[in-house]
């Protein structure tokens, strides 16, 4: 019996790493061994008010890299808040974004990225000249750090590393910055794997189904678990209306605790573009988010990081859009929002993999690998927020046939304290439908006393009257 135990054990372990092998090859492209970075430093003082490294890539190989999916990490040692500024790039600094990620100890990293253009093969990036100094303007030392270096000149430079697609393709990462195993993480992971919406599972793995009346959405509405259904382990929402508040039929799941913070959320999401039944045209709202409670308007601790899809359009956008929005505060009469929005007008349908990565007191939004938005300052959370999906109509066009829309939900994956690339939030999910997880949650509920006592549907997205 010990014997079959053991050799089950030992299947499932070859299920893993045989998964994570096949994804990694075909994540590999013609960056591997072929990206380099020259480095040169015009402060080059062990002491220093502003540091001010400068980097070149060079693309070695035969095949074009797309900028976004390239990554530069520059180590340092140290908790205090630095900032970095961009002084000037061949590429354009309005194209180079940067975080701050803490990692274990004293250890941080500042990690570059860009939101557009292409390293062609045979070609440099130019220089990227940046400046970074601590928040207070104290003079600090940079002697101590993993990628400093006294050169005044460029030369390759392989204490600073690169990543393409998330995966280290030059360089010697500080001796913090290593991949997170699988489970030594605080991590959420659903495949929604429910018979229902009353399926008691729910409930015990931390899920409310949303029920009742309440904002966002159409007043009079109704929010119904029964319009929430799991086929083929997909979380299904089906909204719909007969063009009458008392005929509308909205739908959410949502977590019940609020207890994720700063971390990666990912989700793959599937939205529409016209209903399952009936005539298309109303403004209806797909979306994924995270929200905590709001104590009233201008809460100054409400904090909200949304993904919403319009495919009819609304709040006075005329067509189809996809949102993301990081939420400082709201009042909402008169209507007033303080929040950083990106917005694109192009049509979502479909399935895509929707990743949020907050940390660093930046909040960075990606569709299908591609950084959509990049936001931060005063519009960072402060608290911890619950997760969750909702379906919801901003206004009815009077018509009086019923139509239906759906949107869906493949699986939810969160990490707790940590950046993880689109890339490799493909290989852990991958790597738990391996190995036959179902569901995993390790992230710990708050403190006793900062659980918010909110009842479930009163923290909801603010529904602007407009």
């Amino acid at each position: 019996m010990m014997a079959r135990f053991l050799a089950r054990r030992m299947v499932t372990y070859v299920v893993i790493v045989t998964a994570a092998i096949r994804l990694a090859c075909l994540l590999t492209t013609d960056a591997q061994q072929t990206v380099r970075l020259q480095y040169r430093n015009s402060s080059p003082g062990p002491t220093t008010a502003q540091a001010e490294p400068s980097f070149q890539l060079f693309n070695d190989g035969a095949a074009a890299i797309p900028l976004n999916e390239l990554t530069i990490r520059y180590y340092l040692t140290g908790s205090e808040t630095y900032r970095f500024s961009c002084s000037w790039a061949m590429v354009g600094c309005t194209t180079v974004t940067g975080q701050f990620v803490r990692q274990a100890g004293d250890d941080q990293y500042l990690e570059l990225g860009f939101t557009g253009g292409t390293l062609n093969p045979g070609a440099t990036s130019g220089d990227i000249q940046l400046r970074l100094s601590r928040a207070d303007g104290r003079i600090f030392t940079q002697s101590d750090d993993h990628s400093y270096g006294v050169q005044s000149s460029y030369a390759n430079w392989d204490k600073v590393a690169v990543y393409v697609q998330g995966r280290l393709v030059w360089g010697t990462p500080g001796r913090t910055d290593t991949p997170t195993p699988q489970g030594a993480a605080a991590e959420l992971f659903d495949d929604f794997s429910y018979a229902g919406s009353s399926d008691p599972l729910l409930a015990l793995r931390g899920w409310t189904v949303r029920s009742g009346s309440g904002r966002p959405g159409v007043r009079g509405a109704t929010w119904s678990p029964s319009a929430v259904s799991f086929p083929d382990g997909l979380l299904t929402l089906d909204s719909s209306t007969d063009g009458t508040a008392s005929g509308t039929v909205q739908t959410s799941l949502l977590t019940a605790n609020h207890k994720f913070h700063e971390g990666t959320y990912a989700a793959r999401v599937r939205f529409s573009d016209t209903p399952t039944s009936g005539a298309d045209g109303e403004h209806v709202v797909q979306t994924f988010f995270t929200i905590a409670p709001s104590g009233g308007d201008m809460d100054p601790d409400y904090c909200e990081l949304d993904f919403e899809y319009l495919p009819n359009g609304g709040w006075d956008e005329p067509g189809t859009v996809l949102n993301a929005t990081t939420w400082e505060t709201y009042r909402a009469y008169p209507w007033q929002a303080v929040n950083a929005q990106t917005t694109e007008r192009a049509s979502f349908e479909g399935w895509h993999d929707l990743v949020i990565q907050v940390s660093g007191e930046r909040v960075k939004y990606y569709v299908d690998g591609r950084l959509f938005a990049d936001h931060g300052d005063i519009h960072y959370p402060e608290q911890p927020m619950r997760i969750q999906f909702n379906q919801w109509f901003i206004d009815l066009s009077g018509a009086s046939t019923t139509r239906t829309y759906r949107q869906q939900v493949d699986w939810i994956y969160h990490i707790k304290d940590q950046v993880v690339s689109p890339a490799a939030v493909q290989l852990g999910v991958a790597a738990f439908r391996a190995a036959g997880t179902a569901f995993i949650d390790t992230v710990p509920a708050p403190p006793s006393g900062v659980q918010p006592s909110v009842e479930a549907g009163q923290d909801l997205a603010p529904s602007p009257p407009r």
